[in-house]
This record gives C-alpha cells, sequence and structure tokens, in this order.
C-alpha cells in the first residue's frame, strides 16, 4: 500500500500545476546550460565561468541531454565555418527546413560520427577522468535522470523526464538550427541565412536571436536592438554578480564623436569592425528614405515594384533567389536615384573585402567612397557620408 502511495506521487506530491512549474523550471535549466555553458563559452568563448559553474553545466547536461561538449561545441563551431554549404551538419537551406525541423537531432548524431570534425573544431574542451569515464557514457546520465524524476513525482515523472528529454531535441536542434535560418526578420545581413525568430529571448534563452549571434558570434549579449530581450544575458550578469561568470566580449565596441569629420585609419578601424551595424543603418538612413521619396513620385505600377524591391535593395546578395534579383534589374534599370544608392551600397560593401589585406587601401577607398556620395546629389547619401567620419575606436575617442 505504501509502496502505490509512493510510486502514484512520489516523495514530493505536487498538484498539476505544480508539476507543469517544476517541469518548466527544469527544462530552463537545460537551456541555460546550454545557451550559457555549450554555445556561448564552450564554443565561442565569449565569457568566462566559474569551475564550479561549468562542472554544475556538464553535470547536468549530461543527466538531461547527454550531449558531450566536445561534440556539441565542434558541431556549432563548423556550423559557423561552413554555414550554408554541403559541410554544414544541420542547414535547412541545404537539407531543407522539413528535414531540419522534424530530423535536426539525428541531424546531430549523423555529425557526431565524423571524428576527424569533432577533434578538429572540438579543441579546448574538457577531457578529464570525469569527462571520459562519466560523462561519455550519455545514455547513463539520462538513464539517471529518469530514475530521479520517477522517486520525486512517481509515475508522473516519466512525463517530466519526456518533457525533458524532448526539450532540446525540438527547441534547439528543430527550432533554432531550422526555424531560425529560415523565419523571421534580420537586424543585419551577416552572409548566412539566420535570422531572428522573435525579438523576445525567453523561451530558449536568447537563442530566438539567431541573426543577431550569427553576425556577433563572439558576442556574450544576443540582443542588440533597444526592443530586444536575451534571457541568457540575464543570467549571465547575475552569474557576474556572485563573480561565477566575466563577459570577455559583447561585440564590436565603437564610438561616435560629435565634431569629428576626418576619416582616418581610426575611423576606418571602427567602421570594418562595426561593418553590419554600418551596412544596417545605410538601409535605414539611405535607402529607405530613398524609396519612401520615390514611391510618393511614382504611378501604382512603379510603385509595387518599389515595395516589392525595397527589402531586396539591402539584403546579402548571396541570398536572393532568382525572382529576387529579376524584380532588382527591373527597379534599377527604370529608376536612376534607386539605382544611384545601389551601387553606393554595392560599392560600400566591396570595401570590407579589402580589410585582411593592405588597411591603406580600406582607408583611400572609404574616402573615395564618401567622396562619391557626398557628390551624387542624393542628400541622404551625403547625410550618411558625413556620419561615417565621426567614428573611432574607444581609446581614440577619449583623447579626442
Amino acid at each position: 500500500m505504501v509502496f502505490l502511495e509512493w510510486l502514484s506521487q512520489g516523495l514530493v506530491p505536487l498538484s498539476f500545476w505544480g508539476l507543469v512549474a517544476v517541469t518548466l523550471i527544469l527544462t530552463h535549466i537545460t537551456i541555460v546550460s546550454v545557451t550559457i555553458y555549450l554555445h556561448r563559452y564552450s564554443s565561442h568563448r565569449s565569457l568566462s565561468l566559474h569551475p564550479a559553474l561549468k562542472h554544475f553545466f556538464r553535470c547536468w547536461l549530461w543527466l538531461t541531454t547527454g550531449m558531450i561538449t566536445k561534440e556539441w561545441t565542434a558541431i556549432h563551431r563548423k556550423h559557423h565555418a561552413k554555414c550554408e554549404t554541403a559541410e554544414d551538419p544541420h542547414s535547412p537551406v541545404v537539407m531543407g527546413i522539413g528535414e531540419i525541423f522534424w530530423r535536426g537531432a539525428e541531424a546531430y548524431r549523423d555529425a557526431t560520427a565524423d571524428r576527424e570534425s569533432i577533434d578538429r573544431y572540438g579543441s579546448g574542451c574538457p577531457d578529464d577522468w570525469l569527462e571520459r569515464n562519466v560523462y561519455a557514457n550519455n545514455f547513463v546520465g539520462i538513464g539517471l535522470m529518469a530514475v530521479i524524476d520517477i522517486a520525486l513525482f512517481g509515475v508522473a515523472g516519466l512525463t517530466v523526464w519526456a518533457v525533458q528529454m524532448l526539450w532540446i531535441p525540438v527547441f534547439a536542434a528543430g527550432v533554432i538550427n531550422g526555424i531560425g535560418h529560415w523565419w523571421g526578420y534580420r537586424n543585419f545581413e551577416c552572409p548566412d541565412a539566420a535570422r531572428n525568430i522573435v525579438p523576445w529571448g525567453i523561451l530558449i534563452g536568447g537563442e530566438e536571436l539567431h541573426n543577431n549571434h550569427h553576425t556577433y558570434p563572439n558576442s556574450a549579449k544576443l540582443s542588440q536592438k533597444p526592443f530586444e530581450f536575451d534571457l541568457g544575458w540575464g543570467w549571465i550578469r547575475l552569474f557576474e554578480t556572485f563573480g561565477l561568470a566575466k563577459v570577455v566580449s559583447k561585440g564590436p565596441i565603437v564610438e561616435r564623436v560629435a565634431g569629428k569629420n576626418t576619416l582616418d585609419q581610426d575611423a576606418a578601424w571602427a567602421l570594418v569592425h562595426d561593418r553590419f551595424r554600418v551596412m544596417a543603418r545605410y538601409a535605414e538612413e539611405v535607402i529607405a528614405p530613398t524609396i519612401e521619396e520615390e514611391y510618393h513620385k511614382a504611378d501604382d505600377a512603379t510603385r509595387k515594384a518599389l515595395r516589392r524591391v525595397k527589402a531586396v535593395l539591402a539584403r546579402e546578395e548571396t541570398l536572393l533567389d532568382e525572382a529576387s534579383k529579376q524584380r532588382l534589374v527591373g527597379v534599377l534599370e527604370n529608376n536612376a536615384k534607386v539605382r544611384q544608392i545601389y551601387e553606393l551600397r554595392m560599392g560600400l560593401q566591396s570595401i570590407w573585402a579589402k580589410r585582411g589585406g593592405n588597411f591603406d587601401e580600406v582607408v583611400k577607398g572609404l574616402a573615395d567612397w564618401c567622396k562619391e556620395a557626398e557628390e551624387s546629389g542624393l542628400q541622404a547619401a551625403r547625410e550618411f557620408a558625413e556620419t561615417l567620419k565621426s567614428y573611432a575606436t574607444p581609446a581614440k575617442a577619449a583623447t579626442a
């Protein structure tokens, strides 16, 4: 009788809503472990973590996912290095959204079989006795979690355990790796198809802000706009308060110096480092107002074409489908101003490609671009060019 009572209620009898709350808390701990430990720390080293916190995350992930730090880290690093190519371990652009959304976990497991890639991309991961002899036995951890859940919550613990086991395969593998490269909005035109699914990163700890992450992969903070929220960043700040974490990078930091009107080498360095935000500003401050101005002067047919091509004008070239390219060509052939702002955008974009060579070429290229923009006759382009001269790195800005 006592055994049956324990089996039905467990050591911690809870109501239905109590079980729901506990399940959400447990799955959230797993999400925090993935986004902070596996992703932001292990894969990108955007922060450092206290040894005790790192070990807690390793142990928790062993119990709730069975994922091995080196494997997860290597697969994610390879995803960034080979994004949207045939070598990407989980690209919906290559494999199809259905394949990654429904079989994302299988794609992850398939990628673990490539031990050469795991060794190549998994450097710097734990390789101690516990990792080799305990945490490598992933099914033992998952089984132990099932025993713990049943002991605590009785038969209902099986449901709690099942939700825990499905949370990462569904939300991380399916939603982030799949939908995060297929649907949503883009703050920045990074070279791959990554998108922000929603602006509030709560359910998956901030990983919803996937376009922001692919633009600045070494940033510990995934939110970029004032209206965006990254719950994982909140946890990082809390861990910092207690000395358990230290942020290494939040992405490129540049300054805008009022009154500065010289495009010197320091300004060029700042612009190169902040180039994705610079291009986003160009879309907002030059492309958008020019399209708006042309829209009000156009006939109905031209207005329709302008509406459809507005986003295309700022889009990463490699991501355009054939229909978008044809619409773009049609508008460029028939509107001189739109052709001007497009050619200026492509000219600015080409300068960033020179950043790995002789940097004097970058400085000269930016100076020439600003002169062209100022002489274009387009007020928005002229004003934008003036703002580029105000850029500086923080050290130089402090002495300006």
